[in-house]
């Protein structure tokens, strides 16, 4: 328990913000987390990763990277960052360095919830009220209701930008999968958990996982939080042992 990581960063995905997160919190506080989300501004890749990193920054030690959705993508690029410790990707994209996150779903087809986006004449995203409905059909009406009227506008190209590095190739790495999603392809993301050798939990939930089963979304970020350290040391006497071969 010596080694468990104490700072938790939260990245939220597209049509939503930080407030995503608001079941998931409390239950890492009352584990003794210090967590905190990012308002991440949805105008582009280079923009959530930048904003991501400034957060991470301010923490006092170790970062456990945990991201939703599009936030998969964000932390991809942003785990980079020399204190973070372990990654956690929430029924989320997880691209390869060379990907966008539409290059990592595009060979999955397009599912209801994608097909609800709609694009303005300046290139920003909203989805439906259909749409969203769809996004959080796991939930109470009122809190549908509430997605929807905090949804932010997201910029359409962000999700064509190509990613530099793919943190999961040297961090540790958790994953949820979510079996009803219908907004990112399941099986997209559990082709990402096995080909990321993520630990991986399966939940029956929709595509927001984090406010219909948060018990089970902190216990995998707390599994993560007390296990990186010792999983990145694993890593690095593997990669010493091939580098001496």
């Amino acid at each position: 328990m010596s080694d468990a990581v104490k700072n938790i960063v939260l990245v939220h995905g597209a049509f939503a913000d930080g407030s995503s997160w608001a079941k998931v919190i409390p239950l890492l506080e009352e584990k003794g987390y210090h967590a905190v989300a990012v308002q991440n501004p949805l105008t582009s890749l280079a923009d959530e990763v930048a904003f991501t990193k400034r957060i991470i920054a301010l923490q006092d030690g170790p970062v456990i990277l945990v991201g939703h959705s599009w936030g998969g993508a964000v932390i991809t690029q942003a785990g980079d960052d020399p204190k973070v410790v372990g990654l956690v990707y929430v029924t989320a994209y997880a691209p390869e360095a060379g990907q966008s996150a539409n290059d990592a779903s595009a060979s999955f087809g397009w599912t209801d919830g994608q097909k609800q986006i709609r694009v303005n004449g300046d290139g920003f995203a909203t989805v439906t009220s259909e749409g969203m409905e769809i996004i959080a059909e796991g939930l109470p009406p009122a809190e549908r209701k509430l997605a929807l009227a905090v949804q932010g506008q997201s910029y359409g190209p962000m999700f064509d930008e190509k990613l530099s590095v793919a943190a999961w190739k040297s961090k540790p790495t958790w994953a949820i999968v979510s079996t009803k999603d219908r907004m990112l392809p399941p099986a997209m993301e559990a082709a990402a958990a096995k080909k990321m050798g993520a630990v991986t939990t399966t939940v029956a939930t929709c595509h927001m996982s984090i406010l219909e089963d948060p018990a089970t979304v902190a216990a995998v970020i707390d599994e993560a939080a007390r296990n990186a350290v010792s999983k990145q040391s694993e890593i690095g006497k593997a990669n010493t042992a091939r580098q001496g071969q």
